[in-house]
């Protein structure tokens, strides 16, 4: 067994890391055809935010005459239509990787915007044995972006004993402010540049490219204080 000296708990994104991304050309596909222009502000406003938050900035830049909760109804009606043909899939090297955590003496959550039966019992149940038996999936909707939620209140941690791995560099900001562990695996652009410029040391393209080495050196990063700069 690989060991940990520091991280006691690995909190992995599910939409975009452990399942294929359907959100973010979901939220473009509907800004533009409701007249918005899709730019990298409005994805850092509605990606990764509450659901009632996300539908009112997308209500404000196309310019809707509906309410937060209207706007974002119609648009997980339009994400419903864009899965029939983008079908939700475990991404290439999920598996594996999650099997590299089996190694480490360390616990494995995952945490989405949408509910547990919805995502994870849905879509991820040959994963289901990688994961934490108590607590395998965490719904972040309600306490977005979740960073001191998960740690302190649910897994009652400190925040340098958890490592994070998220898409979204609204999570890497609040990972930064409260010093815990960060990867980054944007599926975006918009997401890797600003990533790059909150100051996030790894990042990765899927999570079939972090490595045992890594996650050890990301370990001894928290002992020591330097994970972040």
């Amino acid at each position: 067994m690989s060991i940990f000296n520091k991280i006691k708990l690995v909190a992995i994104d599910v939409d975009g890391v452990l399942l294929t991304d359907t959100y973010s050309p979901a939220i473009r596909s509907f800004v533009e055809q409701h007249g918005g222009v899709y730019t990298p502000e409005l994805e850092r406003q509605v990606w990764g935010s509450p659901h009632i938050a996300g539908g009112h900035n997308m209500s404000l830049a196309c310019k809707l005459p509906w309410s937060a909760q209207k706007t974002i109804e119609a648009f997980f009606q339009h994400h419903g239509k864009y899965i029939e043909e983008n079908p939700i899939e475990v991404v290439p090297g999920a598996e594996s990787f999650l099997g590299l955590l089996q190694e480490f003496n360390v616990r494995v959550t995952s945490y989405g915007g949408r509910t547990k039966e919805y995502i994870f019992d849905k879509h991820m149940p040959s994963l289901k044995n990688y994961f934490d038996k108590e607590k395998p999936y965490i719904d972040t909707n309600s306490i977005r972006p979740g960073v001191k939620e998960i740690t302190k209140d649910i897994f009652h941690l400190d925040f340098d004993e958890v490592l994070f791995i998220d898409d979204i560099n609204r999570m890497a900001e609040v990972a930064r402010y409260y010093r815990t562990g960060f990867i980054g695996t944007p599926v975006t652009n918009y997401q890797k540049e600003q990533m790059q410029e909150t100051g996030v040391r790894y990042i990765a393209s899927s999570v079939a490219a972090i490595t045992r080495d890594m996650l050890i050196q990301i370990d001894e990063e928290l002992i020591l204080e330097k994970h972040w700069s």
